[in-house]
């Protein structure tokens, strides 16, 4: 485990500066609840978003446009990270939730399953837009990795790739050849479609989001499964994930269920000393590492999904957590010596507060913003701010049926980009973010 925090802030200190400094990788929460609430939603008259008044948004996206590669822009956008690339260009990475027999509409089914044996292999993946940071022009967009299953979230690294997740174990099956539920790197500077390759010393699970701590290069990934867990990579070589490393699951101790569901309760607010436990078998070809995980005493999550990286501390939503399963988000505080620390920040008690939490990041002004996905009948889903005190404000309705994703700040902090689900939608929101 590496000690000394700041060396690898020295090894990648201008590629991670130049994050922080964006917005895609924001510092911690400071300002006051009082200061969250931006007023009333007001009806959009285009029928799409509705946002506070001084909010405005524009569509940069949208499913079926024509990409620069030829192909056209697929459906079921997820996780999204935001890069400056220099010379007054920005690349938004933006993951598209696939299965194998479903192409970029959307489309399923026996018939299709048929004809898509032909097509791409396994449409799941991501695509590139790279924008021009004064204008927000989308100059070109693209594929820049395919062959993968059910990319959710992902994650933004100091060293400018984008880490897009699997939701999804599957096996060979004839069309599958080989094994998914892994972790792969696409470099904010591609050009064109990147290699595959799965990161299999992260671990084989039902991945959701990963973020990297600057100051030592371990990664941290969510686990989108009721009985999920937390886990953290160490990297054999900080920046470098493919050469392998240690996987770890979090144990409180005396606290095997952070669900609250019953049994002991986790209360909101409240700090707990934490620590790590090796994984044996990271590539788990059962499929069982969260089973041995808390067989072994790591505290269970219930479906941990979004997290996001601050200045020396981060956040992870977990869906449905809380005693009234809507939700919960918790901070972790890593610390150069002595335990790690956990708090569950917060955690809804009514649909009103949060419904459903999942891509999570930091505003300008220090506030976290959380992706509602909820589907029940008659459901809303909304963007929701939460205040430093613990407080959740609405800060924009969709008014289309589907969920919010993929939530990231521009480089200087103007533009919220944001997805909208399905169909492919990719916003940009742009306001008073300091009240």
């Amino acid at each position: 485990m590496i000690t000394d925090r700041r060396r690898f802030l020295h090894a990648t200190g201008s590629a991670f500066a130049a994050l922080a400094a964006s917005g895609c990788v924001r510092t911690g929460l400071a300002g006051s609840g009082a200061a969250a609430a931006y007023g009333p939603l007001l009806a959009d008259s285009d029928g799409l978003i509705d946002l506070p008044a001084g909010f405005t948004y524009r569509v940069l996206s949208s499913l079926g446009d024509a990409m620069s590669d030829g192909g056209t822009v697929p459906d079921r956008a997820d996780g999204m990270g935001c890069f400056d690339l220099g010379g007054g260009k920005w690349a938004l990475v933006r993951n598209h939730e696939l299965m194998p027999n479903e192409d970029s509409g959307g489309a399923s089914g026996p018939a299709y399953d048929t004809l898509a044996r032909s097509l791409v292999p396994l449409p799941g993946g991501t695509t590139t837009l790279v924008l021009d940071a004064a204008t927000l022009v989308v100059e070109k967009q693209f594929r820049s990795l395919s062959g993968t299953i059910r990319n959710c979230a992902g994650g933004v690294t100091p060293w400018g790739s984008w880490l897009t997740c699997e939701e999804n174990v599957s096996k060979p099956d004839g069309r599958i050849n080989k094994e998914h539920g892994y972790v792969f790197e696409v470099p904010a500077s591609a050009t064109g479609p990147v290699e595959p390759v799965p990161l299999k010393a992260m671990g084989r699970m039902n991945h959701e989001a990963a973020c990297v701590d600057p100051a030592t290069g371990i990664v941290y990934e969510t686990e989108d499964r009721e009985d999920g867990l937390l886990y953290r990579f160490i990297p054999n070589v900080p920046g470098k994930l493919a050469e392998g490393g240690k996987l770890q699951a979090l144990v409180i101790d005396g606290l095997p269920d952070s669900r609250n569901w019953g049994g002991v309760r986790y209360d909101p607010q409240s700090w707990h000393a934490v620590r790590w436990i090796d994984l044996d078998d990271p590539e788990a070809p059962e499929d069982d590492l969260r089973k041995r995980g808390a067989a072994a005493g790591a505290t269970l999550f219930a479906r941990g999904e979004g997290i996001w990286m601050g200045e020396g501390e981060l956040y992870f939503a977990c869906t449905n957590g809380g005693a009234a399963k809507l939700g919960q988000i918790f901070r972790l505080r890593p610390q150069a010596t002595g335990a790690d620390r956990l708090q569950l920040f917060f955690e809804s008690t009514d649909p009103d507060q949060m419904n459903y939490g999942d891509n999570l990041t930091i505003a300008p002004n220090g506030h976290l913003v959380v992706c509602e996905d909820q589907y029940t009948d008659g459901a809303v889903n909304y963007l929701r701010g939460v205040a430093p005190d613990g407080s959740a404000y609405p800060l924009a309705r969709s008014r289309v049926d589907t969920e919010w994703a993929g939530a990231c700040f521009s480089p200087d902090g103007k533009w919220l980009f944001v997805n909208l689900y399905r169909p492919t939608r990719t916003l940009a929101i742009t306001g008073p973010w300091s009240p």
